[in-house]
């Protein structure tokens, strides 16, 4: 059984295996993969993106999705005994919460895939979206160097996860005190952004946008970049904060075409997970 919690869960050679099933969800292939089999899926009310493209994607790979709400997870009830219920019924489950060790532990007693929606301190799937959507416009993005704009949460750890996975040069531009071990950190937009060909930011939480005055994305700054560099905001993003308006109306933005491939992405890690059992 193979489930989805990191992205360190995998090796380079897994995430090209994903890559493979979504060239081919594209050409028509793996119609109905999911038909007969439930999808278990736990959601807070805010998701939006995530749930709806993996909700569909289930949808349209003929499966059928059956929601629950994220606190059902939070019960007194153990989850041993959860999963030793939905082990009669679920053939993948899918969670996001915001604690990875209820993940963890779901992993552990369920005999079928669990697959990581997002978690406080990583959202794998939505990384796996991006450096898929990058392959199809670089020849080989692994030798781009990235800069991540944010704190060290969740989306900044995801990036930093797969630049160990995928072996790419990553670093940071973050206000003091919100940096992140054991890569290049940068406090300076205008510094950071030399050399970078990828720049990714995350929102800032309100009581800190201050700190980072000198880490927004500006367009200025993006000129500053390599050529043919690209903005790829994880949403969702907030003009004259993380990133200028003008920056997110620029050429370089690549935020809404990225999130295209979500849908097929998550699609292509349920049939992978499911393929592993």
């Amino acid at each position: 059984m193979k489930d989805f919690i990191r992205l360190t869960d995998l090796q380079a050679n897994d995430v090209y295996d994903i890559f493979n099933i979504a060239d081919e969800i594209t050409e028509g292939n793996f119609e109905g993969a999911l038909t007969g089999k439930s999808v278990v899926m736990f959601f807070p009310a805010s998701s939006i993106r995530t749930r709806v493209t993996f909700e569909k994607a289930v949808y349209l790979s003929g499966g059928q999705p059956i929601l629950f709400p994220t606190d059902a997870l939070d019960k007194k009830e153990d989850l041993r005994d959860v999963c030793g219920y939905l082990n009669n019924w679920a053939d993948i489950i899918i969670v996001r919460h915001k604690d990875i060790q209820i993940l963890e532990k779901i992993a552990k007693y369920a005999k079928v895939p669990v697959i990581n929606a997002m978690t406080d301190c990583n959202h794998p799937c939505e990384i796996l979206s991006d450096l898929y959507s990058l392959s199809k416009i670089r020849k080989d993005f692994t030798y781009d160097s990235y800069l991540f704009c944010g704190t060290s949460g969740n989306i900044g750890q995801a990036w930093k996860e797969a630049s160990k996975v995928m072996g790419f040069e990553l670093s940071q531009c973050c206000g003091d005190g919100y940096e992140m071990d054991g890569i290049k950190v940068y406090h300076d937009i205008k510094e950071a952004i030399i050399g970078k060909d990828i720049i990714c930011t995350d929102s800032l939480p309100e009581d800190v946008v201050e700190d980072f005055k000198k880490c927004q994305v500006t367009k200025e700054a993006l000129d500053m970049a390599n050529p043919n560099a690209v903005l790829n905001p994880c949403p969702p993003f907030y003009r004259g904060e993380e990133v200028s308006d003008e920056a997110i109306e620029s050429e370089y933005f690549v935020g809404y075409e990225f999130k295209k491939n979500l849908l097929k992405v998550q699609q292509a890690v349920m049939i992978w997970c499911l393929k592993n059992v």
